[in-house]
């Protein structure tokens, strides 16, 4: 077999070119191939590497499982190829099962207040902007993040948003998700669509060879690095929650559909999830947020009929 270190660069190379990977789950695949590396320094490559490797990772690293289950799922890609490629006489993922506990996480939120104080902050900036610098930047921020905000796309489908994506006479936008797969988002906000006509105005001043919408100061693409940047300092100087992330707006945009009575499998069409399962979640953030709504309110708690 060829050097372990050639075929996980040959395996990252042909995933990222042919599953549209976004630049954070390749870092992440080759954090965990990496790892792995490692391990086999001492350890050879037989029928029994990946059960070795799984009792490592939780006997003497004491990771969770949940670390756990995540560096399993890049295995199991990475095994299958070794064997397509016959690198490997078998699959040793397939011989051995793992049932790792998986972890229980609700999406994180912001409140509507909170998205309002944001969008107001942003509202202000480009209201209050002086330079023409301060006029772009702010004009383009405030597009940017209402997108965000109106329609729950990720920040990496955001970025790759071309002014061809955009068909004016329908308020639509052609969003181009994971795995190469399309979909059409309709702004249903004018708001939100009058701020992003009001940037590609503002944009068209700059010279720029680039096609994406959201560029920066330079005229490249802005990234998603950029992104979650202009929303960190966003966040900060309008008050919101420190901690927040921009997916915390993709996930109050789909808790608040749920919680409004969308049904669950347009919300999975909206967010373009492969998997019904994954947008199952949020019904029960939606759940959640209805107990406490009731515990704290409902007026019958406060009746005792004796």
């Amino acid at each position: 077999m060829k050097e372990i270190t050639f075929i996980t660069k040959e395996f990252l190379s042909i995933m990222q070119s042919t599953k549209n990977l976004s630049t954070k789950t390749i870092i992440a695949y080759r954090s965990d191939l990496k790892d792995f590396e490692i391990f086999l320094r001492e350890n050879q490559m037989d029928e029994n590497i990946v059960l070795k490797y799984v009792q490592h990772l939780s006997k003497e690293r004491q990771l969770k499982d949940s670390t756990i289950n995540r560096k399993l799922i890049t295995l199991k890609m990475f095994f299958q190829y070794l064997t397509n490629q016959n690198y490997i006489e078998h699959n040793y993922y397939q011989i051995h099962s793992f049932k790792m506990k998986k972890g229980h996480r609700l999406p994180k939120t912001l409140s509507i207040q909170e998205v309002s104080k944001l969008l107001t902050y942003i509202s202000n900036q480009t209201l209050n902007a002086k330079s023409n610098f301060e006029i772009w930047k702010s004009t383009r921020n405030f597009a940017l993040i209402d997108i965000l905000v109106s329609t729950g796309i990720r920040i990496s489908e955001a970025a790759h948003i071309s002014v061809r994506d955009i068909i004016p006479a329908e308020h639509v936008i052609l969003i181009h998700g994971k795995g190469k797969k399309q979909r059409l988002i309709y702004i249903s906000c004018q708001q939100t669509w009058t701020n992003l006509m009001n940037w590609l105005k503002i944009r068209k001043i700059q010279a720029t060879q680039s096609e994406r919408v959201f560029i920066n100061r330079y005229g490249n693409p802005l990234s998603i690095h950029g992104i979650e940047y202009i929303y960190n300092t966003l966040k900060m100087a309008s008050g919101i929650n420190p901690d927040s992330t921009p997916h915390y707006l993709r996930h109050t945009f789909a808790t608040n559909l749920l919680a409004n009575g969308a049904d669950l499998r347009s919300v999975q069409e909206l967010l373009g999830h492969s998997s019904i399962s994954t947008t199952e979640i949020y019904t029960e953030v939606t759940t959640k947020r209805k107990k406490q709504v009731l515990n704290k309110y409902n007026y019958r708690n406060r009746i005792n009929p004796n």
